[in-house]
């Protein structure tokens, strides 16, 4: 059996500003809109990567947020030609950088945090 990487599905407390930010900050599409079990959300694509969203289901009850550490999820990365222009690009659209970028030996990388506090990671491969 081949498995391969499929999508990345996130919840979200705002859906609109979460497809904004991917959208306006990352360049990803609005592919679609939909609904997750009855829960409002989207599909997004970012250079061939679904990112589902969606909101809380009815009756569903959602603990904690992305501030916290959790088993589970941690951070997206993502793979970018240039670091340094990225997170001009970034910055100019509101991003904030918590630190400086780390040299790794075969990778650049730095992290930042997302709408909701999603962590994400930009990764310049040497």
């Amino acid at each position: 059996m081949t498995y391969r990487f499929h999508h990345l599905h996130l919840i979200c407390k705002d859906l609109e500003n979460m497809i904004g930010f991917f959208t306006d900050a990352l360049g990803a599409k609005l592919a679609e809109r939909k609904q997750f079990g009855g829960a409002s959300g989207a599909v997004l694509d970012l250079n061939g990567i679904d990112i589902s969203l969606r909101v809380e289901k009815k009756d569903e009850v959602i603990t904690g947020d992305a501030s916290q550490t959790c088993y589970g999820y941690d951070h997206i990365g993502l793979a970018v030609e240039d670091l340094e222009k990225a997170m001009q690009e970034l910055a100019a659209k509101g991003v904030e950088f918590p630190s400086e970028p780390v040299d790794l030996g075969d990778r650049l990388t730095v992290f930042f945090k997302g709408p909701e506090k999603i962590t994400i990671e930009l990764l310049e491969m040497k």
